[in-house]
This record gives C-alpha cells, sequence and structure tokens, in this order.
C-alpha cells in the first residue's frame, strides 16, 4: 500500500507540475501585454517589463494555487483513468476514498509550500516590482498623486501626498483636533526628512492655528514633528493590501482598529489567504469526482469541464468579496464563504458518487 500511495503522490505531483507549466506562463504572458503598454513612458524598458513580470510570478502562483489543484489533479487521476490503472486499483481492492487520500496530502503539502511562498517570498517580490515599476514611471509609489496616504489617530489626520523614498516625504498635510472634533491646527508641509521612528523634520512650513473666529497664520523653514504612526506602518500604508505577507497584514489591521480607522479592506485581504487555502482543498475535492463520476470521458473533456468550474468559482469568489466590502459585511464571512461552500458540494457530490 505504502509503495501504491507514493506512485499516487508522484502522479499527483507531476500533474500539479504540468498544470502550473500551463497557467503560470500563460498568465505571466497576459501580465507581460499589459506592461508593454507603458513601455516609453518615463524609463520604462521592456527589461522593465520582463524584470515585473518574473517578480510577481511568486504571487500569481498564490493566486493561482486552487486552480492547479483542480487541472492538476484532474490532469494526474484522469492519466490513470485512461490507462486503467484506477480500474486495476479498484480490482485491487483499494476503495476510491484510499485512492483520494493521496491527492489530499499532496494538496496539504502544497499548502505548507504556499504558506512560506506568501509569508516570506511573495511579497517581498511584489513590492519589489511595484516600486521599481513606479520609479521607471515616475510615479508616487504611494496610493497615487492626487489621493495620496491618509491616516489618522484619536485627535491628528495625516495626510502623505508622496513618498519619494523610504527617508522623505512630500505634501505633507496635519490636522490637529479637539474632543468635540473641532480643527485646532493645521499644518501644511512641502517635505517631510525621516529622521528616526520618532522624529520628523518638516520643511517649508505652513501652520494655521484656529481660535473661534480668529485664525492665525505662521510659515517655517523647519518644524520638528512627533509621528503619531511607526515607520513600519509607513512602510504598509504604502503598499497594496494584496502585496502584504499574512504578518504584516495582521499588525496592520491591529494597527488600524486601534487608532479608529477603517480596515475592513486589510481584513478581507487577510482572510482572503485562508480562504484560498480552503479553496484549494476544495478544488482538491471536487476533482475526484470528474475522474471516478465520469469514467468514459475522455482526459480533454475532463479538463474542459473543469476549467469551466475554474472560472466559475474564481468569479464567485471576486463577487463575494467585492460585495462583502461594498456592503460591508463580515471580512471573515466574505473570505471564507467560498471555500466553505465548494468544501460542503465536493462532500455532498462525493457521498452520492461513493
Amino acid at each position: 500500500m505504502t509503495i501504491i500511495y507514493r506512485y499516487l503522490a508522484l502522479q499527483v505531483l507531476m500533474g500539479l507540475g504540468i498544470a502550473t507549466a500551463v497557467l503560470l506562463p500563460l498568465f505571466g504572458f497576459l501580465d507581460l501585454l499589459d506592461q508593454l503598454d507603458d513601455v516609453g513612458k518615463g524609463t520604462y524598458s521592456v527589461k522593465d517589463a520582463f524584470l515585473y513580470t518574473a517578480l510577481l510570478l511568486p504571487r500569481r502562483f498564490i493566486q493561482l494555487a486552487p486552480f492547479i489543484a483542480l487541472m492538476g489533479n484532474v490532469t494526474a487521476l484522469g492519466r490513470l483513468a485512461v490507462g486503467s490503472e484506477l480500474t486495476a486499483l479498484r480490482g485491487a481492492g483499494i476503495s476510491p476514498l484510499g485512492i483520494s487520500l493521496a491527492p489530499v496530502a499532496v494538496g496539504i503539502i502544497l499548502l505548507l509550500f504556499i504558506t512560506v511562498l506568501d509569508q516570506f517570498v511573495a511579497p517581498q517580490f511584489q513590492q519589489k516590482a511595484i516600486s521599481s515599476r513606479a520609479a521607471a514611471l515616475e510615479k508616487s509609489a504611494a496610493l497615487g498623486k492626487q489621493l495620496g496616504i491618509w491616516t489618522r489617530d484619536e485627535r491628528n489626520i495625516l495626510r502623505i501626498g508622496e513618498m519619494l523614498h523610504a527617508g522623505r516625504a512630500a505634501n505633507i498635510e496635519i490636522m490637529h483636533f479637539d474632543d468635540n472634533g473641532f480643527l485646532l491646527r493645521y499644518t501644511y508641509a512641502k517635505y517631510a526628512d525621516i529622521i528616526n521612528e520618532g522624529l520628523w523634520e518638516l520643511r517649508d512650513v505652513v501652520i494655521k492655528t484656529f481660535n473661534g473666529n480668529a485664525m492665525e497664520i505662521v510659515s517655517r523653514e523647519s518644524v520638528p514633528w512627533e509621528p503619531f504612526l511607526k515607520e513600519e506602518d509607513i512602510s504598509t500604508l504604502t503598499k497594496s493590501p494584496e502585496s502584504l505577507s499574512p504578518t504584516e497584514l495582521f499588525l496592520h489591521v491591529h494597527f488600524l482598529r486601534t487608532t479608529g480607522q477603517e480596515s475592513d479592506a486589510y481584513e478581507l485581504a487577510l482572510w482572503r489567504k485562508a480562504g484560498g487555502a480552503l479553496t484549494t482543498i476544495a478544488m482538491l475535492l471536487l476533482s475526484i469526482p470528474f475522474v471516478f463520476g465520469s469514467v468514459r470521458a475522455g482526459l480533454g473533456n475532463r479538463l474542459v469541464v473543469a476549467s469551466m468550474l475554474g472560472i466559475s468559482v474564481y468569479l464567485f469568489d471576486q463577487i463575494i468579496a467585492n460585495a462583502g466590502l461594498l456592503l460591508h459585511l463580515n471580512p471573515a464571512l466574505s473570505a471564507l464563504l467560498p471555500g466553505v461552500v465548494l468544501i460542503a458540494v465536493a462532500y455532498f457530490w462525493l457521498r452520492r458518487i461513493f
């Protein structure tokens, strides 16, 4: 039995490899086509477009993991079915449930690999890709030059127009409020040099102080300021939620909650990482009935149906996530619901067939 399970696991690994070799270059090529549209803007070159696409591959692999699991397992078990090997295994007394244990075991190994990749590799590569592209296109690595970065604590609102680099920001606005929510002081600085975690040096500063109906305006060449957010918080604010590691997302959600800010987008991104794991397991389970439930069907037909299922799952997941943000639903519910529903469908489908 050990030899048989090793053989099945090896076949599933080969199937996952085939699915990865097909899907990852395909989506990488689509990313490259999208980047080629920007070639010639600023100093952005074809080399930069290829580099951006290559650095994004670990993130694409994580995003495609559920579909790689589905297509890979259908490919592996489908090849065994076409070669009558599954029939031989069942004739030897091995149940479909026993045969299914090998794909599930490989799926658990895949999830462990994805977890390490998502924590230590993909975020760094993706952030490097975004910052390099932004620098070549001469754009801010923040949320955009028009919107900037907004954050707050209990009595202050901070807007950073643009992060020029890790140690300097531009177009700084600081609004200080009293306990009743009335604006007491407005500070604008053309630049801010980040000296250390507890000190910024504001440059070319204009300070407006409000006292009843009176307003006092003072201009200063430089003003020291103690920020209410840490250096890692600033770094996190300049990154999109999906580019952050699970640890970074957890810490940033805690920061947003403690400062009374909206954290739904970051909470959803955090929970979707767990939701992706559930969806990957669900896809593995759903791929099994494709093989045992249609023994006479060819491998090509199975792959077509599996592809349609994968597209449907992707659309379902996106609809639920976006609806959750728009309707302010619980982020955990929005992120985990697709995976839970798919596992339930797979469970009842497997029970019906086996």
